[in-house]
């Protein structure tokens, strides 16, 4: 009792109550263990995009302005030109230092490198170096400027000079000025290439209209089928999105070359439009290996991409809303074009950049159903990468290609306020 009532008779103990500073400290450091937690999840994705899409970009746009091959195979040239003022020709010691690179690259078997280089941009080149090579001696009698001009007459043409003199600059604007249908005249300044070999702008425009009037088919044809799997109950809505995923489940190649059977002058269509009295045998539509081809195949193709951002925007529309608009007497029409439509904007904005996008780059069906007026620029950009071999002129078409599209990206962003993306 008495050591119960000296018990009672003292205050309870207090908790320990930790100092504010190491309350701070304590939680600064769950923050940051938080971080790294957070961190450690995303690093595998962003090393992913590093390695496998920003790398290859990079790659790619110094692959459009790199020039270091040609100034290292003719080195003692690169450095004896940089002294050139660049009038008339240059004096003997660079034709000296020339013949003494040619030699070089003949002995390392590295001609090909500066025949190439030349013969993109002078007509000739290569016979014109191995002719050269073929002349070289160990002591010229007359000298080595006079000895090259006689051993080929083009050695003493200014602008071929000129034109081995901006190929010796570590970095070049030639692939992207021939990407652009222009070139270096013989005085450095830029002029645009003969009519008859300007093709690359052409193939832009063409590249930026059919994709255009793709995403435009798409939409077209896309839209009320959207609608209508909105509409519908859940088992048959997904019952029909079975038949529009149905392309993703066969191989691209396939829905191809399919397209090549029907379109084709005795395909099934021309046989239905000459059946039914449309267009007589003799006169069958030309619809396939043509613009008309890659146009309709490319909208099969691209179409799934059109619907499911739709379909997931009008899926979110209340049924409401349209009801309640004609209810209080709106036509049809009027509860469509003022009420559902606005709401699926974002779905339509949505749907339209991403067909014009896949559109831009698409090769294989232009390269099968396209014939000569259906070839888009992803199809001499893989002709310059597989058969051509002039990468640089390939990469800067690439990377034009990539400005066009970032740049309909971003009027795509002004347009919206940044708000078109969003689906549902």
């Amino acid at each position: 009792m008495r050591g119960s009532t000296a018990t009672a008779g003292w205050p309870a103990p207090e908790p320990a109550v930790l100092p504010a500073t190491s309350v701070m400290k304590q939680h600064r450091r769950s923050k940051r263990q938080a971080q790294l937690r957070a961190l450690a999840l995303v690093a595998p994705l962003c090393i992913f995009l590093l390695v496998m899409f920003a790398w290859p970009l990079a790659t790619m746009l110094q692959r459009a302005v790199s020039n270091d091959e040609f100034g290292a195979v003719l080195h003692r040239t690169s450095l004896s030109l940089a002294e050139w003022d660049g009038n008339g020709t240059p004096p003997e010691n660079v034709y000296a230092d020339l013949a003494a690179d040619l030699r070089q690259a003949n002995d390392e078997q590295k001609l090909g490198q500066v025949t190439s280089a030349l013969n993109f941009d002078w007509a000739g080149a290569r016979p014109l170096v191995m002719r050269t090579v073929r002349e070289l001696s160990s002591e010229p009698a007359n000298g080595w400027k006079q000895t090259l001009v006689a051993a080929a007459p083009d050695w003493g043409n200014p602008g071929l000079w000129a034109l081995i003199k901006r190929l010796s600059q570590p970095y070049t604007s030639r692939h992207f000025l021939a990407a652009l249908d222009l070139q270096h005249a013989a005085d450095g300044s830029v002029e645009r290439v003969d009519a008859n070999m300007a093709i690359y702008q052409t193939l832009f425009l063409r590249t930026l209209w059919v994709s255009a009037a793709v995403a435009g088919l798409c939409l077209v044809l896309g839209y009320p089928v959207a609608a209508l799997l909105a509409r519908l109950p859940l088992k048959t809505s997904n019952l029909l999105m079975m038949l529009v995923l149905l392309p993703f489940w066969t191989s691209l190649l396939v829905r191809t070359t399919s397209w090549i059977v029907l379109l084709q002058g005795q395909g099934v269509i021309n046989d239905i439009l000459v059946f039914v009295g449309v267009v007589n045998d003799a006169n069958r539509l030309p619809l396939i290996f043509n613009v008309t081809g890659t146009l309709i195949a490319m909208t099969h193709v691209l179409l799934p991409f059109m619907i499911l951002p739709l379909y997931s925007v009008m899926k979110s529309i209340p049924p409401s809303y349209v009801r309640a608009a004609l209810s209080l007497g709106a036509s049809p029409v009027t509860a469509f074009r003022r009420v559902y439509l606005p709401q699926t904007v974002p779905g339509v904005l949505a749907g339209s950049l991403l067909v014009f996008v896949l559109a831009v780059g698409y090769y294989i069906t232009p390269a099968l159903v396209g014939g000569q007026s259906g070839q888009l620029i992803s199809n001499v950009i893989a002709y310059h990468m597989q058969q051509s071999l002039n990468w640089g002129l390939a990469a800067a078409l690439g990377s034009i290609l990539l400005v066009g599209v970032l740049l309909v990206y971003w009027l795509f962003n002004r347009l919206t306020g940044g708000n078109g993306l969003r689906m549902g």
